[in-house]
């Protein structure tokens, strides 16, 4: 592979040099995490006075400022609000009805008690090829919770490892956004793509989810949040009928999860000049596996499965869908005001400045692009943002580059999923929806999730620049 970046990479002109727009990002990061750590400050309203204060000092033009502002906070919430919503839902109905707690049992008496988190993540690997990190874990919450209060020990030692297991998948492989941008903007393989980041996803997800998650859930104790427990979804232990068969629980969880893989099937045949994305049954049918599609029709199948059939009445089911909604607003709105706080680094130019500055040094091209990958994710938050800047930043040079081979152009992009995953941290929004979700306060996230997505990039990136020295 070739040493250097190539001269074809267009220069990037940001708003302020890179020294100036580093330390004002380090000093809104510093700032944010005083206000919330040291003075207890409610996230929500930390996040915009950090935000506002960010883009002044960023010299964001001020008639732009609320624009910015608004619109990350917007692009956030209609990228999470409907499904962290629903999903909530669709766990609520498998909460209640006993649904969890028996696939709980079942995972158990399949994999023991010693390998429960083992099996979890697996499940989280398997379910996080078409679904996105934050609808999985959702969806997976009421699981990991009955586990936890079956054997007992921090809710960390089951979470961990099937939010791992959601995140190498949603960074390494497609049909995941992020991926699937880079492997376009590259001109990378997807079928070579998909082989090489199972490669990669599978040991990654084995020392840092599983690995990690035990070591973690074995030092830090955290006791399974109150929001997830109801007194309708306990059950009894030693009754078999306390919920519905564990087929249709599987059923349950599938079904969301086959109505995103036909969209995301249908959409690779479309590209691949298979089926004709221009007629109408292609088009509905991918509609259909849109995520937010998929997950309402998934809880109006749970009303009835593990609602109406059990006895429930609808005014009952309908209460309990609305209760579920209360402690996840908080969620989302968190979550949303740190996309708000990503657009404006970006608005300001911090990852463009930083990146400009690598690029004049000189570097291996995959660590370049792991590299700036890792600037753009630190800069700015989200993952997938970090992936689709990256790639867009380094394709020229790659296009530019004598002898690359088909699984050099494939690791390059998994080497920039690898750099896009590290340290995730206050301006990420799945640093507050995971955190949030599993009852953790800002130093606990930043000990466990932010060690997990970086452990996740460097092992990644590890094993992709061994491969492309052998391959």
């Amino acid at each position: 592979m070739p040493n250097l970046l190539a001269q074809g990479a267009e220069p990037v002109v940001p708003a302020l040099s890179a020294g100036p727009a580093l330390a004002i990002a380090a000093a809104s990061i510093a700032v944010l995490l005083v206000l919330i750590m040291a003075l207890k400050m409610q996230p929500l309203i930390a996040l915009l006075l950090v935000s506002l204060g960010s883009a002044l000092a960023l010299q964001v033009p001020v008639g732009e400022v609320m624009d910015t502002l608004l619109g990350g906070l917007g692009e956030t919430l209609a990228e999470v609000a409907l499904l962290v919503a629903l999903g909530a839902m669709l766990g609520r109905m498998l909460e209640i009805s006993g649904g969890a707690a028996v696939l709980a049992r079942a995972l158990v008496r399949r994999f023991g008690e010693r390998r429960a988190p083992f099996a979890l993540g697996v499940a989280g690997m398997l379910f996080g090829f078409p679904i996105f990190l934050d609808a999985g874990v959702i969806i997976f919450l009421p699981i990991v919770f009955s586990v936890a209060r079956r054997l007992g020990g921090s809710v960390l030692r089951y979470g961990l490892p099937v939010a791992g297991g959601f995140a190498v998948m949603h960074v390494f492989l497609p049909p995941h956004p992020g991926p699937v941008a880079a492997a376009g903007l590259l001109g990378a393989d997807i079928g070579l793509l998909v082989l090489l980041g199972l490669v990669v996803a599978v040991p990654t997800w084995l020392i840092a989810g599983y690995g990690f998650g035990r070591w973690a859930g074995e030092r830090i104790y955290l006791p399974v949040p109150e929001m997830s427990v109801t007194a309708e979804g306990e059950q009894d232990e030693d009754d078999p009928a306390g919920g519905p068969s564990a087929f249709t629980v599987i059923a349950m969880l599938l079904l969301p999860l086959l109505l995103i893989l036909l969209n995301t099937g249908l959409s690779t045949l479309a590209e691949a000049g298979v089926v004709d994305d221009s007629a109408q049954w292609v088009q509905i049918a991918t509609l259909i596996g849109e995520s937010p599609v998929a997950l309402v029709i998934s809880v109006l199948v749970a009303c009835v499965l593990l609602g109406l059939r059990r006895g429930m009445r609808a005014a009952e089911i309908e209460h309990q869908l609305t209760d579920c909604l209360g402690p996840i607003a908080a969620v989302i709105l968190v979550t949303g005001a740190g996309g708000m706080f990503g657009a404006v680094l970006e608005a300001g130019g911090v990852g463009q400045a930083l990146a400009g500055a690598l690029n004049a040094l000189g570097i291996p091209l995959i660590l370049a692009a792991f590299v700036i990958a890792m600037v753009m994710r630190v800069a700015q938050g989200s993952a997938t943002v970090a992936l689709t800047t990256a790639a867009g930043f380094i394709a020229p040079a790659v296009h530019a580059a004598q002898g690359l081979s088909p699984a050099d152009v494939c690791l390059i992009v998994l080497a920039i999923a690898a750099g896009a995953t590290v340290l995730s941290h206050v301006n990420d929004s799945g640093f507050w929806l995971i955190g949030r979700l599993l009852g953790m306060d800002v130093p606990t996230t930043l000990r466990t999730w932010t060690v997990l997505e970086t452990l996740i990039g460097l092992i990644g990136f590890a094993i992709t620049w061994g491969l492309s020295l052998v391959l």
